[in-house]
């Protein structure tokens, strides 16, 4: 996906982010998340965002801030923790603006630091708050009962850059012996093949031998992945025991 589509992705799906907090209120709960609810959510999202663009805008030298000080160094007229309730959905939108205006005036051949392979460093901050965005709005919407799916470009991308960008900076895996993973996207027709060993997973494009095929439309791919839908959303075929694993054991590592 192009960069501007990443960037018009972040605005949009904050904005059903937003709707799904004022529709069910700051104390429901979050099903993907037991111990949050959806202030918290509203919260973490926001503090994303302005780390992003922090790191996009050059405001912040190193990537993993230590404190959340640091945002407010970055953002001093914006980052203000926390907000009263009443103000706090307005807020996170105006992180959101902020993020996007940022990511819309960098340059193409921006300098920062970044995380994840894509072939710029404003590629991957687009990307990664795209998916950040994207899937807190389903949370949102999960916990008042009025999810949607994703569009299935959109979605593969997502899977992409799980599968061949997050996955591999496992150090570890729980398996005994070298084991093998296709998942395979039926309604846009990609593929990847993950190698999982006990010191971790290598990811490559393409089809491969498997002791594990998942295969499914990508949204519903995309969402069993990321822990946020029943396996029965996909077609299973091998060692069931292998996606239990990666479901137990397969967790976004940012440092």
């Amino acid at each position: 996906m192009e960069i501007s589509e990443h960037i018009t992705i972040v605005g949009r799906e904050a904005k059903g982010l937003a709707a799904a907090a004022e529709q069910g209120g700051l104390e429901v709960d979050m099903t993907c998340c037991p111990d949050w609810n959806m202030r918290d959510l509203v919260r973490h999202v926001s503090e994303i965002h302005l780390w992003a663009a922090a790191r996009v805008a050059k405001r912040a030298d190193n990537l993993w801030p230590e404190d959340i000080s640091e945002h407010l160094d970055s953002w001093p007229d914006l980052a203000v923790f926390w907000p009263d309730d009443d103000a706090l959905i307005g807020w996170y939108l105006e992180t959101n603006a902020n993020l996007v205006s940022v990511l819309e005036t960098a340059p193409a051949d921006l300098d920062c630091p970044t995380f994840l392979p894509a072939p710029s460093p404003l590629a991957m901050w687009a990307r990664r708050q795209a998916h950040e965005t994207a899937v807190h709005r389903f949370d949102a919407q999960d916990a008042i009962g009025a999810a949607e799916a994703f569009e299935p470009a959109f979605a593969a991308d997502g899977l992409d850059e799980l599968l061949v960008g997050f996955a591999p900076r496992r150090n570890k895996f729980p398996v005994e012996e070298t084991q093998q993973m296709v998942v395979h996207t039926q309604d846009t027709d990609d593929s990847w093949h993950l190698t999982i060993q006990p010191d971790g997973i290598t990811t490559v494009r393409g089809y491969g031998p498997a002791d594990l095929t998942l295969t499914g439309d990508a949204s519903d791919l995309y969402l069993a992945l990321w822990n946020r839908a029943p396996d029965s959303t996909v077609s299973v075929s091998g060692k069931a025991e292998l996606l239990d694993a990666w479901h137990g054991h397969q967790r976004v590592r940012w440092t």
